[in-house]
């Protein structure tokens, strides 16, 4: 069965999800990386994407993700409409290989940065990457150049990272230096091992 030993690893953009997934990895955990799917999806569809948003957006087979961002953040109605195209296939794919780490009967986690936004994936357990507002936008205006203002488009267009830190099952504070991060990790580790024991 699916999800049985999965914990959805979320958070707000920019909060510090890689950082927490390299630490888990070394701890011995398995991942899917729902991101990473998204991407390999997104250049699959390429031509459903060029037909919906225009063909300029197709670079050699694939889709500039910068400029289509930049028209789905600021589109609600077309963020929909990809949300539409691509999500179905993201979730089989998901769910695919959760069948196999299931199998392990060990925890896994999925990095699935819209986990509560969705609601599509039936697992019980969450973690959620938090740091303070100031600094998520910080992070993201330093990670990905964007001026302030798209840095707060793409950060309102998710659920608020407090509301997902009272939502979660498990909580990492990413608020301080990476030593404090692996300290969170830790004890989070610790946490999730016990509760599937």
């Amino acid at each position: 069965m699916a999800f049985e030993y999965a914990v959805a690893l979320t958070g707000g953009i920019a909060t510090g999800k890689s950082s927490v997934m390299k630490i888990l990895s070394l701890y011995g955990f398995h991942f899917i990386d729902a991101d990473k799917i998204a991407h390999q999806i997104l250049d699959e569809q390429h031509q459903a994407i060029a037909e919906m948003f225009g063909a300029d957006l197709i670079v050699n087979n694939k889709v500039d993700r910068k400029a289509l961002g930049a028209i789905v953040f600021a589109d609600p109605a077309k963020r929909k409409e990809l949300e539409a195209l691509l999500h179905p296939l993201i979730y089989d794919e998901i769910e695919r290989q959760a069948v196999i780490q299931d199998a392990f009967q060990e925890p896994y986690l999925i990095d699935i940065p819209l986990f509560f936004e969705g609601g599509r994936y039936p697992i019980e357990k969450s973690l959620v990457v938090y740091t303070t507002k100031e600094q998520q936008l910080k992070r993201l205006m330093q990670r990905d150049g964007y001026n302030k203002e798209d840095a707060l488009k793409r950060i309102k267009s998710q659920i608020d990272v407090n509301e997902k830190r009272k939502r979660a099952t498990y909580v990492i504070d990413n608020s301080g230096d990476l030593k404090q991060l692996q300290a969170e990790c830790e004890r989070v580790k610790e946490q999730i091992l016990g509760d599937f024991r």
